[in-house]
This record gives structure tokens, sequence and C-alpha cells, in this order.
């Protein structure tokens, strides 16, 4: 559907749900950069961000920074909405415990 989109002069992205099935940043990244800013999909907010363990939210903050910032042409945001499950803390994580 996106070379669709690309055709009808989309050329922004949001959100994009990185944890759908099949779902790899580096290759939407790899396939589309040059066609889209990709806008979101910094952190999956259903799974990740309400994590107890905040090396996994760190570690997918840095993935997701890997594979879509490079040239340019990423926003970096949540994929959603927080969840009313996710601890404050989580949100406010900035990579120290």
């Amino acid at each position: 559907m996106l070379p669709l989109l690309v055709d009808e002069g989309v050329d922004i992205i949001n959100p994009m749900q990185v944890s759908a099935k099949g779902m790899n940043t580096r290759e939407l990244k790899k396939e589309f950069g040059a066609d889209f800013i990709l806008w979101g999909g910094g952190i999956d907010t259903q799974h990740v961000l309400q994590e107890r363990i905040r090396q996994k939210i760190f570690d997918e903050v840095a993935m997701r920074i890997d594979d879509l910032a490079p040239g340019g042409g990423f926003v970096f945001s949540a994929v959603h909405n927080i969840q009313p499950n996710v601890p404050p803390r989580n949100v406010a994580y900035g990579g120290k415990n």
C-alpha cells in the first residue's frame, strides 16, 4: 500500500505501529525513507513503554533511532497515545537507572 501512497503524493507517515506483524523499521527506512517523513515509531506504547525493566525501554528507543534516524526524515515520538497503565517514571526515563 505504501507505494500507492507515494504515487498519490503522500510525503509523511504517522503513526507507525512498530509492533505490527512483519514490521521491520530498518527495512521500512531503507525502502521508503527517501519517499516519506517517518513520524512516530520511537517507542511501542502498548508493550515496551510499560515494562518494569527500564533497560528494555532504553534498548527499544536506541534501536528505533538507529533504524529510522540516519539521513534525516524521522520525527521521534511514541507510536500512539501513552496507555493508562504506563508508569509516569517510564515516560520520563532518560536512560539512567
